[in-house]
């Protein structure tokens, strides 16, 4: 879309999974026209993972791909087939950016590692985002968000201490600190090619920038006071802790000022204690307060409950289940949600970027694209590829 800022840059995508694909999405929606590199005979996991709509199937069905696809343009290539190389090398002289989220050597095999890419585009970027680092002792190892959550640390810092580790329920990091590090080094290697001309290599070692999720107990292990897994406290808070209400619904709330609990104390008409007016203090008697919130709370549905903290000026929130984000009211008055008709899904609600370009246009949340729609598209405008010779590769499975 012209006038958004990445008008005109190009990306030949070949990242697939969540941290990946979320980058180029975003790209895509700042502007970017991304060709999405795939394969039928080895197509990405994202398409045969859940959830489908009840009655789909196959690879055009998982609303996981269709979240972080949208905006896109798939070609379907065939990467084993010298001629599929080949295409991919063409394609990498005409855009600006390439990325990839494989093992490494994978891109070398093809002819695409970035010694090569740069020889053919030398003012092309280059971003790859291997597990651990494209070197060390450990740069041939694969994992995934729940793999690599462990590795750096998240999952031994969850749950309760004496249990065992529950992680975050999510691939966290290929949701968050992944993509949201690469995003911010592929707009600085953008910015730095706009003033010079010059390409970049940009790695993202996935365990590496997932690390800095937990700095604080990183750098308290380097004190030698290492934290343990506590549920929902936190050392500089309390309380700090989810509740269940009357009507079975859940809700957090946290003190983190001694206003805000004697604001509590009050509005719960709790008994009070002066030892309990220092964090101090109400940490060493966290135990007994939480069980008297506990009883508070048990007293009251959640939205009044709710309703009595925020006039309380008490942080609070409900427990909100996945269903309720998405029937969230104000969420689809902001644009967040998008619903967009796939023809194989059907309707399905597609998140935007949550970020706003108050002074500028903002692209549209196209749907994400049929496995190969926009092959001969894409070839025909960047290579000037003639249907005859589409439909030759597409015989010799060069192009399926």
């Amino acid at each position: 879309m012209s006038g958004t800022p990445l008008a005109g840059i190009r990306v030949l995508d070949f990242c697939w999974i969540g941290a990946g694909a979320l980058v180029t999405k975003t790209l895509a929606e700042l502007g970017a026209s991304v060709y999405r590199i795939e394969s039928r005979s080895h197509p990405d996991n994202l398409r045969l993972s859940p959830p489908f709509r009840p009655g789909t199937e196959g690879l055009e069905a998982s609303g996981y791909f269709a979240s972080r696809n949208s905006t896109k343009q798939s070609i379907a290539l065939n990467m084993t087939t010298g001629k599929g190389r080949e295409l991919a090398r063409e394609l990498v002289g005409k855009v600006d950016m390439v990325t990839s989220n494989f093992r490494p050597g994978i891109m070398d095999r093809w002819g695409l590692g970035y010694d090569a890419v740069r020889e053919i585009n030398p003012s092309a970027i280059y971003m790859t985002m291997p597990m651990q680092g494209e070197t060390g002792p450990h740069s041939r190892y694969v994992g995934f968000g729940s793999t690599i959550s462990a590795l750096a640390g998240i999952v031994d810092l969850s749950g309760i201490q004496g249990r065992s580790p529950v992680g975050t329920g999510t691939h966290y990091p290929d949701h968050v600190p992944n993509p949201g590090h690469a995003l911010v080094a592929v707009l600085a290697a953008i910015r730095h090619r706009r003033r010079t001309g010059e390409g970049q290599q940009i790695e993202l070692a996935q365990f590496e920038s997932t690390v800095n999720v937990i700095g604080p107990a990183i750098v308290a292990a380097g004190l030698g006071r290492a934290p343990i897994a506590s549920g929902n406290r936190t050392p500089s808070t309390a309380p700090h802790a989810a509740f269940l209400c009357r009507d079975m619904q859940w809700m957090v709330l946290s003190c983190n000022t001694d206003e805000q609990w004697a604001s509590l104390e009050r509005t719960l008409e709790l008994a009070h204690h002066e030892s309990r007016i220092t964090l101090a203090g109400r940490k060493a008697d966290e135990d007994t307060i939480e069980a008297e919130l506990r009883a508070a709370l048990a007293r009251l549905d959640r939205s009044p409950a709710i309703a009595l903290l925020d006039d309380a000026a008490v942080p609070n929130a409900p427990v909100n289940s996945s269903r309720d984000i998405v029937e969230d009211p104000g969420l689809w008055e902001r644009g967040f949600w998008r619903d967009i008709e796939h023809p194989v899904i059907g309707h399905i609600p597609i998140s935007r970027s949550p970020f706003r370009l108050v002074d500028g246009p903002q692209p549209d949340v196209i749907r994400p694209p049929l496995l190969g729609e926009h092959t001969f598209d894409v070839l025909h405008k960047e290579l000037g590829m003639t249907r005859g010779a589409y439909d030759q590769l597409v015989d010799e499975q060069v192009l399926y």
